[in-house]
């Protein structure tokens, strides 16, 4: 009998904190249920309805997908996306590589420059948009005073259409370069030192030793800001939407702003749904497809 009453005992003791954690995590849970789950369930019984805000829902089953794929302007939409993380994502890994190489030397005013570099992460996006809105702006802009002012022919960055996409991931990679400059000099303070002593007792030159050691022992790191910079390349809208309103010719219309349009601008919800369901899809496959070729355990 006393083991008995010993093991209830133990049993109500468990039960008790099972219940206050549970207690604990519901309002994460609620919060998760009414600002998540509930979108996304609305989001999915609006995929197959015509919906434009004012008058009841109307299900009209596969028709939006049809439409979809008819929709040229979308995967223009999809292409002009791609551009823009084709030139982002190995700029920004690159500068923000050499960046964090170098703040991780032992340098006067360390402190000062780290948080430099990371100020423009915390200032809001629309403010980074319209900042360089005047420094692109092609008669009056500062960037275009100066080449002038060196007998140089001023650049149309915003309304050429080869060079309004590659200037915003230009702008996208100064506003969030910051962000990963911190990733990388995390993982570079990781390195444990006694693998370059042991490469360099092998003879290895400084480039060898970051090759072979540096960017093998980054791998983590490099996956994780590789994801990042699509996701966040993936959701490009702001700039687009400020600086040329997906302009010119349609050159920098991403796939975001492509989708609010339909959403908010035409009214086309059920359309707008089928679109972000599809861009989500695309969005989940090239993740995957970035995990299974950069996340790897040696490097060749």
């Amino acid at each position: 009998m006393p083991e008995l009453r010993a093991t209830l005992r133990r049993l109500q003791i468990r039960l008790r904190g099972e219940r206050s954690g549970y207690v604990l995590v519901a309002p994460y849970l609620l919060h998760m249920a009414v600002f998540f789950g509930y979108p996304l369930l609305f989001a999915f019984v609006l995929m197959f309805h015509r919906w434009d805000i004012v008058t009841p829902m109307e299900f009209v089953g596969l028709k939006n997908f049809v439409r979809l794929v008819r929709d040229d302007l979308f995967f223009r939409a999809l292409l002009n996306t791609g551009i823009f993380l084709t030139i982002h994502i190995p700029l920004q890994i690159i500068v923000a590589l050499f960046f964090a190489e170098l703040l991780n030397r032992p340098l006067r005013g360390r402190g000062f420059f780290r948080a430099a570099y990371f100020m423009p992460v915390v200032v809001s996006g629309v403010v980074i948009t319209i900042l360089f809105q005047q420094l692109f702006a092609f008669d009056t802009g500062l960037i275009n005073r100066m080449i002038r002012a060196l007998g140089g022919e001023p650049v149309p960055w915003l309304v050429s259409p080869a060079l309004a996409m590659p200037s915003i991931a230009l702008m996208a990679t100064w506003k969030n370069v910051g962000l990963y400059i911190v990733l990388f000099l995390a993982g570079l303070q990781h390195i444990p030192k006694h693998l370059y002593e042991a490469a360099e007792l092998d003879g290895a030159n400084a480039w060898q030793r970051w090759w072979h050691v540096t960017l093998p022992m980054l791998n983590p790191t490099m996956v994780t800001v590789v994801v990042l910079s699509t996701i966040g390349g993936f959701s490009l809208f702001i700039e687009p939407y400020i600086l040329t309103g997906g302009g010119p010719l349609n050159a920098t219309l991403s796939a975001v702003l492509y989708i609010y349009n339909q959403a908010f601008y035409f009214n086309h919800m059920g359309y707008a749904a089928a679109l972000g369901f599809c861009f989500a899809i695309v969005i989940f496959i090239v993740v995957l497809l970035q995990r299974r070729f950069v996340e790897t355990d040696t490097w060749s």
